[in-house]
């Protein structure tokens, strides 16, 4: 049985967030420089069995497509064609970094580590993963 990985994809860096083998809980597995996740993806499937990418769908309060769509569009392409036997899922990541956010303060987490940017990305792939799960 393969895992779930999902992509929280921005334009400096993608948080990634992967499933159990079961399934069955997401949990943030790291941050990726942007430039480096199709190689990052590539290295990670040769070792782990994937069996779908999530990736966030940014898109704006009343549902229309956020700008940074206009990003992730070359990279659904590209993970297409590069890596074309996992599919891909899109789903809505509104409110994931804000989110992301108050889940490190409720947790407690230090006033210098919340503003560790790659460490939100991280918390927002997790959020969306668990949210596509949740909704299965």
């Amino acid at each position: 049985m393969g895992r779930i990985l999902a992509i929280d994809y921005g334009g400096k860096r993608c948080g990634i967030a992967v499933t159990d083998e079961s399934k069955i809980i997401a949990s943030g597995l790291t941050t990726v420089d942007t430039k480096d996740i199709l190689f990052w993806l590539k290295e990670y499937i040769s070792k782990e069995e994937v069996e779908l990418f999530i990736v966030g769908e940014p898109k704006r309060l009343h549902g229309a497509p956020s700008e940074s769509e206009k990003l992730i569009q070359p990279f659904l392409k590209k993970i297409s064609e590069e890596i074309p036997n996992i599919p891909v899922k899109r789903i809505d990541e509104r409110f994931t970094s804000k989110m992301a956010f108050d889940t490190m303060l409720a947790s407690g987490i230090s006033k210098k580590k919340r503003r560790n940017k790659a460490l939100v990305d991280q918390i927002s792939a997790t959020i969306i993963l668990q949210d596509y799960l949740y909704n299965q």
